[in-house]
């Protein structure tokens, strides 16, 4: 599919890498908003070609836009180093699923639409993606679950806090010991290593944490453990699982962070490039509670348009992944932050299912008093993350950091907060039955 006329531009990165992107002439709806336009129910139709059909369902029942212009988005200074000392040798392997030569940066800093496997090289761009590269850790954050409208007074059906969103990835690093590979990778196979938790609030699942790990092989699934507070058992996930959301919490794993399912179980297809809105540069941080859509989004919040590669994904039911329960996922990925501004997920009966819409601010801090967590480069952080059940209504709106949370920095990026150790399931009990952080 051919999103309006195309021509080639070159863009040139920090240590001489030319970054081959496409650049749109020409864009249906293009001209619907202009920086300084604010969009509301009322003029929804200005933005209805300029994002997906999630954000359209969210801007329809109240939430509003204030559009701004488009900013440049750089990468940290060691990921576009550690690209241009390694992209050279990354290729995929020979059934074009999975990556061979990885070590650090971006896998593949040259697009080419005409390449037939650029959907397949945008998916793995985003999961080497220059957000994070090492290690993250998010203390604190809360989500509230409303039944989201226009005008909707905020009512929460349900409040969840939670004391660690972490990770710590093994391969990639770029910014702290070991680089650029952990050398457990080569006994272990783990790419990256996963934790949230323990669970604070509410009260009746207080401690319930889990952890999760992705290996190298393209054949090895993930391995998923949950510890649940209320039978004190360190539980076994299936894989299918990952895929769903329980209950009055809207989100599941494999969108916690965008599109995270692994990336081998699914087929790619890319269905063009277009220019659209997202929020790169968010104003708020912490982020503010929506008053016109019940507290079912952010807003207002600064959108402004954005190069996007549109890509859907279809479970490979086939082959190694039969219980996927979404029949086709939607990725909106941003060609400068290579970070989804939102996914729309699609139900067994082709019908949209479910809009996950995530909020990222651009700055050397995660917020605007930081004392600890201040770096010495710009770097793009999630604020805020909501996802919405289309078919009832229901929405989760996480706050990161959190409104009602004791700790205010909230995000720390590569900067050695966590380690392997963090990661285990010992530790993960001993830190739910413990209540220390």
């Amino acid at each position: 599919m051919q999103l309006g006329i195309m021509r080639f531009r070159k863009t040139v990165v920090a240590g001489g890498i030319a970054l081959l992107a496409l650049a749109a002439l020409s864009l249906p709806g293009e001209a619907g908003v202009k920086p300084g336009d604010f969009i509301t129910p009322d003029n929804a139709a200005q933005v209805k070609d300029l994002v997906s059909p999630g954000v359209y369902y969210k801007v329809q029942r109240g939430m509003t836009m204030k559009i701004t212009p488009t900013e440049r988005i750089d990468w940290p200074p060691p990921y576009k180093d550690a690209t241009e000392k390694y992209a050279s040798q990354v290729q995929l392997s020979k059934d074009h699923r999975t990556l061979v030569g990885y070590v650090a940066g971006q896998p593949f800093p040259l697009i080419d639409v005409n390449d037939p496997y650029v959907a397949t090289k945008v998916v793995w761009n985003a999961l080497w993606r220059p957000i994070s590269t090492d290690d993250y850790d998010l203390r604190y954050y809360d989500c509230d679950t409303v039944y989201t409208g226009k005008n909707k007074p905020y009512f929460a059906i349900w409040y969840y806090q939670t004391g660690h969103y972490a990770g710590y990835d093994l391969v990639g690093r770029t910014e702290v010991e070991p680089l650029p590979v952990d050398p457990d990778f080569k006994h272990t196979n783990r790419l990256w290593l996963f934790l949230l938790g323990p669970q604070l609030a509410p009260q009746d699942g207080r401690g319930t944490s889990l952890l999760r790990y992705r290996y190298d092989s393209p054949t090895h699934g993930d391995d998923t453990w949950t510890w649940e507070s209320g039978t004190r058992r360190l539980r076994r996930l299936n894989e299918a699982i990952m895929s769903s959301a329980t209950g009055a919490y809207s989100w599941d794993p494999d969108h916690y962070s965008g599109f995270n399912p692994k990336t081998e179980q699914y087929d790619y297809k890319l269905i063009g490039e277009k220019e659209m809105l997202a929020t790169v540069d968010a104003e708020h941080s912490p982020e503010i509670r929506c008053t016109t859509d019940g507290g079912g989004s952010a807003c207002p919040e600064r959108w402004q348009m954005r190069h996007m590669y549109v890509v859907s994904a279809e479970p490979r039911r086939s082959v190694n992944n039969a219980e996927a329960i979404d029949s086709k996922t939607v990725i909106y990925m941003d060609s400068e932050m290579w970070f989804e501004p939102y996914v729309d997920t699609y139900d067994r009966r082709g019908e949209l299912f479910r809009s996950h819409i995530y909020w990222l601010a651009y700055r050397d801090r995660p917020v605007p008093d930081a004392k600890i967590a201040i770096y010495p480069f710009k770097r793009e952080f999630v604020v805020g993350a909501v996802s919405t059940d289309v078919q009832s209504g229901q929405a989760t709106m996480c706050y990161l950091p959190g409104i009602e949370t004791a700790e205010r920095e909230c995000w720390y990026i590569n900067m050695g907060a966590v380690d392997r150790a963090f990661f285990t399931t010992e530790a993960m009990v001993k830190m739910s039955e413990t209540g220390h952080m």
